[in-house]
């Protein structure tokens, strides 16, 4: 991958996360009043958590499943934030490490976590999930992380880590759409303070032939997707499968 692009690209998310943006984070991740525009983002991801873990748990019906369906599974959190899905995760039985690249967000979702986990664990992180050190996992949640970058960049950081999962990635995208296209046009109109790194949005189907190119040969196929719309918000899902 182009490894310059890609790190001037994070270092700018660190800072915006770890610095201009870590206050309306820590509120928007709360219980906190927000404003209707924040209300809609902070519903659509909420929604979008709920999937996400849903599909990483088990892909059978709800049914079917056990009481913890990722009991002993090794789970990488991505961009975790504040750790909310990280915690999710490990109650339903998964050791996850949980890795954003603001060490402000991390040091809030350490103060935040919940001590009655087990059986599942969550670790806590600042760094960048393409670090080997980290270890292998059996799946990989990427939310909302990836979208900060250009999709090719995405791409290539999914192929990067892929051979250290076993099961399965979940990551989203911005879906390219007029909806979203407007969305962003009127984000411009607020404070710059307000404003989130840009987004590159992609055709689904054109990232759906990236991903293809980059990890079929790895031995990844695509499996679900879901658009998530909420007001403010516009985020799609993408699951990929080892074979």
């Amino acid at each position: 991958m182009a490894q310059t692009s890609y790190l001037e690209r994070r270092g700018q998310i660190e800072a915006y996360f770890d610095r201009t943006a870590a206050d309306a984070w820590a509120r928007l991740t709360s219980d906190a009043p927000v404003s209707g525009v924040r209300a809609t983002v902070r519903e659509g991801r909420e929604t979008m958590r709920r999937l996400l873990v849903d599909w990483v748990s088990n892909p059978v019906p709800a049914a079917q499943r056990g009481a913890l369906p990722l009991a002993s599974r090794r789970l990488l959190d991505a961009g975790c934030g504040t750790g909310l899905l990280a915690v999710d995760c490990a109650r339903l039985g998964a050791h996850v490490t949980a890795i954003d690249l603001s060490p402000t967000l991390v040091d809030l979702a350490r103060e935040r976590l919940p001590g009655d986990l087990s059986p599942g664990s969550v670790r806590l992180l600042a760094g960048d999930m393409l670090d080997a050190g980290l270890g292998e996992f059996d799946h990989l949640v990427a939310m909302d992380s990836l979208i900060h970058y250009a999709p090719e960049q995405a791409v290539a950081a999914l192929q990067a880590v892929a051979p250290r999962v076993r099961r399965s990635i979940v990551f989203t995208f911005a879906p390219g759409s007029l909806p979203l296209r407007l969305m962003m046009a009127a984000g411009r109109l607020f404070p710059r303070g307000d404003r989130s790194p840009s987004i590159v949005p992609v055709a689904p189907e054109r990232m759906h032939r990236m991903l293809g190119e980059a990890l079929g040969p790895l031995g990844w196929r695509l499996a679900r997707t879901q658009r998530v719309s909420r007001g403010f918000y516009t985020s799609q899902a993408q699951e990929l499968i080892r074979q």
